[in-house]
């Protein structure tokens, strides 16, 4: 998902961030560069890196590094990013084989054959992980790599409204009134893709008990415009797996013709090791189509993700192109056509570098250091809200305790972990359970036992400072971190986009969880 940016007039860029007084000051000019000078000796260092017009000349390879190198520098600390689920570590061979592959144009199938072939087994393994029908001669299951979960996503939902349309037009019926239904606690791309394809959205809300899609309530949303039911395995704020069995079986009781897509974008490389009889995939005769994020803990840098359909019945013929590109024949069905080779190849890597058991004892090992930090954490007062024990994802979401009467919230106790480098988010829970906040902590596989007793003491010095302080001094440095950082992150937003009222954020205040 990338931000949009406003593109600023050229008034605004002429006004730059240099002082007024520092215009006038006259500074003799560094000597001329003879290839001995060091970076911080040269021009370019006291001058403002080019921000809204590509400067007219050169500069050194080496300074140019530098200078950018020394501007990445005010990011955060990737592995102190306990917001995100997106991998931060790499094996060194896996990071050489991804840079070996820079270079290629992964569409290019008639220059890169065994690129290709390395697509076609991912598809396969991650297929038999999801129990795709294999066994007979007629089993027809396919799939393909995709930028990430949300480029996945927008496919599924696209094959899913082409088959209701095109049942709904053989049937002779109105087919302009498509809908689609899913738990509010969705990421955002679920929103987009229903926007952006004209299906409306039905929700299944949460409560304050309850961060999942209330299976009986989702089926009977259902209705003959219904084109498909999303289930999440894994969702963004708790970590826990919706029913997707309770909804599967409810559908064939009812008799309902209505497929399950799950999106198990968190969740599709944990379950099938740390809870391999959970039945959520294709096990399950209404699911007909998965996506996952290799980004995540399929453990490959960003962005990959993959999707798979049970059969060609769940992916009309006619959203497939037949393409002679580059001198070969392919089948394609995609929103992005260009694009780089490393991420199929580094989820390669990992498949056949790990195998199952390397999976399932990374995964493992994240479930017990996530039940670890879930008892500290309650040991410290806080009430946790992700399910333990691999019932979930290797998170923890918890909050403080409302009974204890804190005279500072979730928020203030995240930006007190900011200022010891941690980034552990505060959120404010999906509609109709908006009035709770939570922070949450996922585990990703470089979070040892020994960084998560680091974060456990950092947590708990947070809480003292904070109760040394009072409310009126906790809201003014509060308030300053928002005027201090909001500020500098929206910068560059589009003024016509600000305030929008029609995503769930918009009408409800929802939070949306980094993912």
């Amino acid at each position: 998902m990338v931000h949009l940016t406003s593109v600023p007039t050229d008034a605004a860029a002429r006004r730059g961030s240099v002082a007024e007084g520092i215009k006038k000051i006259q500074f003799n000019d560094p000597a001329e560069e003879d290839g001995s000078v060091s970076v911080y000796g040269s021009r370019y260092a006291a001058q403002e890196l080019p921000q809204h017009e590509m400067p007219e000349q050169e500069m050194p390879k080496e300074i140019a590094y530098r200078m950018i190198r020394d501007d990445l520098t005010l990011d955060g600390n990737p592995m102190l990013n306990l917001a995100s689920f997106v991998t931060t570590y790499m094996e060194e061979e896996a990071e050489k084989l991804m840079a070996e592959a820079l270079p290629k144009n992964f569409i290019d199938y008639e220059e890169y054959p065994q690129t290709a072939e390395i697509q076609n087994r991912c598809v396969s393994m991650i297929a038999r992980m999801f129990n795709a029908p294999t066994q007979s001669e007629d089993a027809t299951a396919m799939g393909t790599s995709t930028v990430g979960s949300s480029e996945a996503i927008m496919l599924g939902v696209l094959s899913m409204k082409r088959r209701w349309q095109n049942k709904r037009k053989a049937e002779g019926k109105d087919y302009s009134k498509p809908n689609i239904i899913m738990n509010a606690a969705v990421q955002v791309c679920w929103e987009k893709a229903a926007r952006y394809f004209e299906v409306e959205e039905r929700y299944s809300f949460c409560t304050e008990d309850r961060y999942v899609i209330d299976p009986e309530e989702a089926v009977n949303l259902v209705d003959e415009n219904t084109i498909g039911i999303c289930a999440i395995i894994g969702t963004t704020y708790t970590g826990e797996y919706e029913d997707v069995k309770a909804i599967n079986d409810l559908l064939v009781k009812k008799n309902l013709d209505c497929p399950i897509h799950v999106d198990a974008a968190s969740g599709g490389f944990v379950a099938p090791f740390v809870v391999p009889d959970l039945p959520w995939d294709f096990r399950l005769e209404k699911v007909v189509s998965i996506n996952v994020s290799g980004h995540k803990y399929g453990l490959v840098y960003p962005g990959v993700g993959w999707v798979v359909w049970r059969s060609p019945e769940f992916l009309p013929k006619e959203l497939v192109f037949n393409i002679n590109y580059l001198g070969a024949d392919q089948a394609s069905f995609t929103l992005n056509f260009s694009k780089g080779a490393s991420q199929v190849i580094g989820q390669y890597y990992q498949m056949i570098r790990l195998g199952k058991r390397g999976y399932r004892s990374i995964m493992m090992n994240l479930t017990r250091t996530a039940d670890y930090l879930a008892a500290n954490l309650t040991q410290l007062g806080f009430v946790i809200m992700s399910k333990g024990g691999g019932q979930g994802l290797p998170l923890v979401a918890f909050r403080l305790d409302p009974e204890k009467g804190h005279h500072y919230d979730e928020f203030a106790v995240a930006h007190q972990l900011r200022e010891r480098g941690w980034v552990v988010p505060a959120y404010t829970m999906a509609p109709h359970s908006e009035s709770l906040k939570l922070m949450r902590v996922v585990v990703r596989e470089d979070f040892s036992r020994s960084r998560c007793d680091t974060l456990v003491k950092d947590i708990k010095l947070a809480l003292q400072t904070l109760n040394e302080m009072d409310k009126k001094k906790i809201e003014m440095h509060q308030e300053h971190v928002k005027q201090n950082t909001t500020a500098t992150k929206n910068k560059n937003s589009h003024p016509h986009y600000g305030k929008e009222k029609h995503s769930l954020q918009g009408k409800h205040g929802k939070t949306h969880a980094v993912c």
